[in-house]
């Protein structure tokens, strides 16, 4: 999740202001994250500044595996102590994504032997669209392969998944009930006004997608989210971080992440027909506490659930976030947000 600027900017309904602000938040997030010039061993958790933060856990090295903005990787044994962070892309330089992307939201999925790193891509010299004046850079949802965890991750057959003038972000992984593979993804507010959560098909082998993308819900069906504007309160506008899961009970979930006015915050949607057609119902209230968002869930080596989340704070100006591990419980018909974690 890219760091979108605060409600101050909402009610004045600036949107030159609104999108500088927002280009200006993920730079700084896209810096943070190379300051990280060499990698470092043993580093604690939360000494790690890291948005989006999303674990895979590995059995065949018996590792967990860190990705998130920035494009970087960390690796682990025992989730308390982390070497990173390495570089693990090798993206096509010629392609649509340019010399240098910034990178968002890089998840590792394992599918069928292979290790997959889904990723938001933004190509800041290259511009897809004009709204109220102002020019929208290339960005878009993109997968990437390796035969190993740890990488490198490098391009498949498809240079574009997603139409090309079309703002996304995002993407995760979810095979459904008909077996098929997908990339769920959001469609970015600041292009439509009203951020969407679609939904795209991918071949077997993940290497491109096949026909055109659906939608799942839009950020105006929140009944949490809010913002305001000239003085009339409404639903936020953005859809961000989704991630996929099934309770004990088989029952399809979605966490995602929007605002509650100036507050970054997570709810949950479930899908009535167990699958990704939906329809898809919102809860009525959040579901992880105030700045915490873009989560995501896997089990450790031994078994356990847990929800990976970063916390989000302002520090003079600046947006810290740190990942944060909550234990979840998931026997039941819904997704429990427990205790916090603390490896």
């Amino acid at each position: 999740m890219k760091l979108y600027i605060k409600n101050s900017i909402y009610m004045k309904h600036n949107t030159i202001l609104l999108f500088l602000s927002f280009c200006f938040a993920s730079q700084f997030i896209f810096a943070q994250n190379r300051n990280y010039n060499e990698p470092r061993t043993n580093v604690p958790l939360d000494s790690i500044r890291l948005s989006d933060p999303a674990i895979l856990a590995d059995h065949n090295t018996n590792m967990y595996y860190m990705t998130g903005t920035g494009g970087m990787l960390w690796k682990s044994k025992d989730l308390k102590y982390w070497d990173g962070p390495y570089q693990v892309v090798e993206h096509d330089k010629n392609s649509w994504m340019g010399e240098k992307p910034m990178i968002w939201a890089a998840e590792l999925h394992k599918y069928n032997d292979k290790y997959y790193y889904f990723a938001t891509f933004t190509n800041k010299e290259v511009m897809v669209d004009t709204i109220n004046g102002k020019a929208l850079e290339r960005r878009a949802s993109h997968v990437l392969v390796s035969d190993k965890p740890d990488g490198p991750y490098v391009p498949m057959e498809d240079e574009t998944y997603l139409p090309a003038g079309m703002l996304t972000l995002d993407g995760t992984f979810w095979v459904d009930k008909d077996g098929k593979p997908y990339m769920i993804y959001c469609h970015e507010w600041l292009q439509n006004n009203n951020g969407t959560m679609e939904k795209i098909e991918l071949k077997p082998d993940l290497s491109s997608s096949v026909g055109k993308g659906k939608i799942l819900f839009r950020a105006s069906d929140s009944p949490w989210s809010r913002e305001e504007i000239d003085g009339k309160t409404g639903p936020n506008k953005v859809t961000d971080g989704p991630y996929l899961f099934r309770t004990g009970t088989g029952r399809l979930g979605m966490i995602w992440t929007s605002w509650v006015y100036n507050v970054y915050t997570q709810g949950v949607v479930y899908s009535e027909s167990g699958t990704l057609d939906g329809p898809w119902i919102q809860e009525h209230d959040p579901i992880t506490p105030p700045d915490f968002g873009h989560g995501m869930l896997f089990q450790t080596l031994d078994g356990k659930w847990l929800m990976s989340v970063h916390s989000h704070r302002e520090e003079n100006g600046r947006y810290i976030r740190i990942p944060c591990l909550f234990n979840i419980d998931l026997s039941g018909d819904k997704l429990i947000i427990e205790d916090r974690y603390i490896p």
